[in-house]
C-alpha cells in the first residue's frame, strides 16, 4: 500500500515525480512549517493541477523550475494558498465559545471591576474564511454585558490571503450559516446578494481586524491577549515547530489567559507554561 501511496503521477495530465513532490514539500515546510509526507502526493496534485493549467505548464517539473526563477517569490504565495487546508464552520467545537462566555469573559469583567481597565483582546490564529472570528464576535455581542463600554477587538489572521479576503468581506451562503442559532442569524446577518449570500452586520465587522500572517514569521502585534484560538492548525506541524509556537503563544497571553486548540491536537508544553483546564482548553500559568 505504501508504494502505491508514494508513486509518482506520471500517467496523469501533469507528470509529478516523487522528487518534484518532495521539492514542493520542502518549499511548503520552509514557508509554513506544514509537513507534507509522501502519501500526500495525490492531494498536492489535485490542489495544483488547475494552477498549472492557468500558467500553461506541462509538468510539475516546470512548476518547480518556476518557483526557482525570479518569479518564484510571487508564485510561492499561490502555492501556499493552494496547499493550505481551510475547513471551518460557525461555532465549530462550540464548547470553546461556551467557555469563552461563561468563564473567560466573566473573569475579564470581574478583573475590570477591580482595576477599572476595560480592555479585551482575542486572537483567532488560523481564521480561515472568517467563521471562527465571527463566532467569537457573536459570543461577545450576545453574552458580554455592556460590551460597547469596552475597548474590545478581535484579531483574525491566516496564512491564505484568499481566505483573509473572504473573511474581511463577511459574506456567506445560507448553508454556511446552518450552525448559527436562528436568533443570532436574524440579529447579525442580513440581506441577500445575487449570489445568494448573506452579509455579516456592521456590529460584527467592527470588532474584527483581518490580517494575513504566517505564524512562523515575525508577529507585528504586541498583545497581550486575553484569549487565543488556534484550532486545527498545529496538526500540520512537526514537533519542534509546535513547541516553538506554544512558547510564542505564552508570551502573547496575559497571565491567566486562555488558549483554545483543536479537538485532535495536543499541547506540547515542555516549559510548563500552560495548565489543562478542560477539553482542549488551556490556561497560561501566572508565572
Amino acid at each position: 500500500m505504501k508504494a502505491l501511496a508514494t508513486r509518482s503521477t506520471e500517467d496523469k495530465e501533469f507528470p509529478l515525480s516523487l522528487a518534484d513532490f518532495r521539492y514542493l514539500s520542502s518549499v511548503v515546510y520552509d514557508q509554513t512549517g506544514i509537513v507534507l509526507k509522501d502519501h500526500k502526493i495525490n492531494m498536492v496534485y489535485s490542489r495544483l493541477a488547475r494552477r498549472l493549467r492557468e500558467l500553461g505548464l506541462t509538468s510539475f517539473n516546470d512548476y518547480c523550475r518556476l518557483l526557482e526563477s525570479e518569479r518564484g517569490t510571487e508564485e510561492t504565495g499561490f502555492l501556499i494558498n493552494a496547499i493550505t487546508t481551510n475547513l471551518t464552520k460557525f461555532f465549530r467545537e462550540n464548547h470553546h465559545f461556551e467557555h469563552l462566555a461563561d468563564v473567560a469573559l466573566k473573569e475579564a469583567a470581574a478583573a475590570a471591576s477591580r482595576t477599572g481597565l476595560r480592555r479585551l483582546r482575542i486572537w483567532s490564529a488560523g481564521c480561515s474564511s472568517g467563521e471562527e472570528p465571527y463566532s467569537i464576535a457573536m459570543t461577545l455581542l450576545s453574552r458580554f454585558p455592556r460590551l460597547r463600554e469596552w475597548n474590545a477587538k478581535i484579531l483574525a489572521t491566516d496564512l491564505d490571503t484568499a481566505m483573509v479576503a473572504r473573511g474581511r468581506a463577511g459574506r456567506y451562503a445560507d448553508r454556511d450559516l446552518e450552525n448559527v442559532p436562528a436568533s443570532l442569524r436574524k440579529r447579525y446577518f442580513s440581506g441577500s446578494t445575487s449570489a445568494g449570500e448573506t452579509a455579516a452586520s456592521d456590529d460584527l465587522r467592527a470588532l474584527i481586524t483581518f490580517k494575513q500572517l504566517n505564524l512562523l514569521s515575525s508577529w507585528p502585534m504586541t498583545g497581550p491577549f486575553d484569549a487565543i484560538f488556534c484550532r486545527n492548525v498545529m496538526i500540520y506541524f512537526d514537533e519542534a515547530t509546535k513547541t516553538g509556537l506554544i512558547d510564542r503563544f505564552a508570551t502573547m497571553l496575559k497571565p491567566g489567559g486562555w488558549l483554545y486548540i483543536g479537538h485532535s491536537e495536543t499541547l506540547l508544553d515542555t516549559g510548563g507554561k500552560f495548565q489543562l483546564m478542560g477539553r482542549t482548553i488551556y490556561r497560561r500559568r501566572d508565572a
